[in-house]
This record gives C-alpha cells, structure tokens and sequence, in this order.
C-alpha cells in the first residue's frame, strides 16, 4: 500500500498537514500528529501496515500492540478519505 499520489504533505513547525489535490478522494487537508504523520510519511513509499508497526517500534519505545492499535486506526482513517492505493 502506498499513500495516492494526489495526496502531498507539507510540514508546518511541529505540524504535518496531508492535502489533498483533487480526484475522486477526499477533498481537503488533514493535521497530523507527529505519530500520524510517521505513518503518512511511510506510506510515501510501497509498504505494509506491518513493516510500519516495525519501523514505529524501532523508533518508539511503546508495547507493539499500543503501536498495532495505533498504526491501524490512522490506516482506517486513510482508508475513509480514500488517500491509499491498495
């Protein structure tokens, strides 16, 4: 899965903002945390939901099922503004 190409981020201070440029997605901006835009910013390449709850736990220090849990709710939300090519 990868995050669709008429998706594009922009990173404000400590603030990421996922655009979106038109299509048939979802149209308007998303204010990520800096969690959730650790996930977009995986999704810029062809990846899995478990090679990002890998990368998430090399770089957090939190229980793999709090960063499972996590991962896959912000893929959910992605999913609902149609912002991924599966």
């Amino acid at each position: 899965m990868r995050l669709k190409p008429e998706f594009v981020t922009k990173d404000v201070d400590d603030t990421q903002f996922l655009i979106a440029l038109g299509g048939d997605a979802f149209n308007g901006l998303v204010r990520s945390n800096r969690t959730a835009a650790f996930i977009v910013n995986q999704l810029k390449t062809d990846t899995s939901e478990a090679a990002i709850v890998d990368a998430m736990c090399a770089r957090y220090d939190a229980p793999r099922d709090v960063i499972a849990a996590d991962v896959a709710s912000i893929l959910d939300t992605l999913r609902r503004i149609r912002a991924l090519d599966e």
